[in-house]
């Protein structure tokens, strides 16, 4: 599988990000931050790109900031993790049909990715992709990452609209995948109500129930 290297230089403004993080976090990760479960899944997440203390300290995605404390517990509610999470990449978690990825590898920015590195990180996402040849769902985190997905399949962001729950039936070459949509499970959006855990869960639950009416 295609990845980036610990020091990818793909990005002038990431880079830059990095080398200032690395001076002021010395203990973080600050790197791009590899996917979390097996390839051999059947489902696997899209988020938006690492946060500055959570998955850029832990090298673990969603792990260490609010988000992750919303998605995995969700996770092993809905089967698709075991264990408790505890905000730490040693706490045990780990996941069942189940992987995790970000459409920006490396944290940028006030969180805020640009055009520009979204693309750059693209050939990963494709190399992802190819890798599961078992996949048969995409849930996409937030309206970037819906985008980013659309794009490394090679389809028009107009093809198919973002929204909290939707479902589209697109295809990973000749194998046909469902791409669901949920708000990103952020501090942000869980404060303002945007997104609420029953809300989350229902996704989950259409996932789960799309991954075992199929069998497969």
């Amino acid at each position: 599988m295609d990845t980036p290297a610990r020091d990818c230089p793909l990005c002038p403004r990431l880079v830059d990000f990095r080398t200032d993080n690395q001076a002021k976090f010395p203990d973080f990760h600050n790197g791009p931050v590899p996917s979390f479960g097996a390839t051999k899944a059947r489902l696997l997440i899209v988020g938006l790109a690492p946060g500055l203390k959570g998955a850029n300290r832990t090298a673990r995605p969603f792990t260490g900031d609010y988000a992750g404390d919303l998605l995995y517990p969700t996770l092993v509610k809905f089967g698709f993790a075991r264990g408790t999470y505890a905000a730490r990449p040693d706490d045990g978690i780990a996941l069942d049909d189940c992987r995790i990825t970000n459409a920006v590898r490396c944290v940028p920015p006030q969180n805020k990715p640009v055009g520009a590195e979204v693309k750059a990180c693209r050939p990963f996402l494709i190399s992802e992709f190819d890798a599961m040849a078992e996949l048969r769902v995409i849930l996409a985190l937030g309206g970037l990452a819906h985008n980013a997905t659309l794009a490394t399949l090679g389809y028009k962001q107009s093809a198919f609209k973002f929204g909290h729950g939707a479902q589209h039936e697109i295809r990973q070459g000749d194998r046909p995948v469902l791409l669901v949509n949920s708000y990103h499970c952020s501090r942000y959006n869980t404060n303002t109500g945007r997104l609420t855990t029953p809300m989350f869960e229902d996704v989950f639950a259409a996932i789960r129930g799309h991954l075992d009416t199929r069998g497969d």
